[in-house]
């Protein structure tokens, strides 16, 4: 099952201020504010939505296909995705642009001052999915991440017109978003992932109940934070799935990533549905035992044995035999 992922690349370059925010800001001359902040270290991590789902998929062997934009400086990122199972073949290279970056500076007290360039990003609305097909024989599904909006539209526009089955996920790019364009981004969505609180918004923003969107989606799927997630279907009895036990809780970011490339993974895989969630949930519990998004290493037995203490021998028989 060949898979596309279309979504944002970009790096987190973020610092440390070992002072308070607080102490430096003049109560009567906040419209003049010109301050910097000597910062004790800086830690540049790899991210973006796009490149963290496919990452997750690398790692679980399935070779995703990235589709997205980047700049000239995006030939290291590159590499490291290739080592990782990636591929990148199809990732736009802009001629002026840099990869979108963000650059995030917290304090003592983690108040933060941050500030996100979009750089080559807005180039993805160039992107033809046609020729991403052409290349690689072919697309089952493509998942239409947190990207350029325009890009975000064009592609399912795309996916319509040349009958490729899509998913919906619209993540950090559902605040800007209006009614109109989340009813035009989801319906015909074979999956339409969001969290809980995206799954409200969503609702309120296109005036559609539950019902109604579940009548124009294959599959609405939720994740439900340390509840698992819950797999909805119209006419059926949904399928929830909970989370394994975490070692530890380093870092959420990149979490809902780590999810949906194990569920990508395992419906690549041919496995059912609530194994594939299954499968998404351990990979995001490695996730959040982790400091950053593409930092956690998949050992197999490892990854199994914690998967069979979770979810059973007869779960993890099915899914053994894909983790070669």
């Amino acid at each position: 099952m060949r898979i596309a992922v279309t979504g944002s690349i970009a790096t987190d370059h973020l610092m440390t201020f070992p002072g308070r925010f607080a102490d430096q800001l003049v109560a009567d001359q906040l419209h003049t504010v010109s301050l910097s902040f000597l910062v004790d270290n800086l830690d540049v991590r790899r991210g973006g939505v796009g490149a963290n789902i496919c990452f997750g998929m690398g790692q679980l062997g399935t070779r995703p296909i990235l589709v997205g934009a980047a700049g000239s400086d995006f030939e290291e990122y590159r590499a490291w995705l290739d080592r990782h199972g990636v591929d990148t073949d199809s990732v736009r290279i802009s001629e002026v642009l840099h990869t979108a970056r963000f650059v995030c500076t917290t304090d003592a007290d983690h108040n933060q001052i941050g500030s996100f360039y979009t750089g080559a990003m807005s180039e993805a609305r160039l992107i033809e999915l046609h020729s991403v097909a052409e290349r690689v024989g072919g697309l089952d599904l493509v998942l239409i991440g947190a990207d350029d909006p325009e890009a975000m539209l064009r592609h399912t526009e795309e996916c319509r017109t040349r009958s490729i089955p899509f998913a919906a996920d619209f993540s950090q790019q559902i605040a800007r978003m209006g009614g109109d364009e989340i009813r035009n981004l989801m319906d015909g969505a074979t999956y339409l992932f969001s969290n809980e609180y995206e799954k409200g918004l969503i609702e309120s923003k296109t005036g559609w109940t539950d019902e109604e969107i579940l009548a124009r989606v294959g599959h609405r799927v939720t994740t439900l934070g340390a509840r698992g997630v819950r797999i909805e279907r119209a006419g059926a009895d949904p399928v929830e799935v909970g989370v394994p036990e975490e070692d530890s809780k380093v870092d959420p970011t990149g979490v809902g990533d780590a999810f949906r490339a194990g569920f990508l993974s395992g419906l690549s895989w041919g496995v059912g549905l609530e194994r594939a969630a299954q499968v998404g949930c351990m990979l995001a519990t490695l996730v959040i035992e982790t400091l950053g998004t593409q930092e956690y290493t998949l050992r197999r037995a490892h990854f199994m044995d914690r998967f069979t203490k979770a979810y059973g021998h007869e779960a993890a028989a099915e899914v053994q035999e894909h983790l070669v």
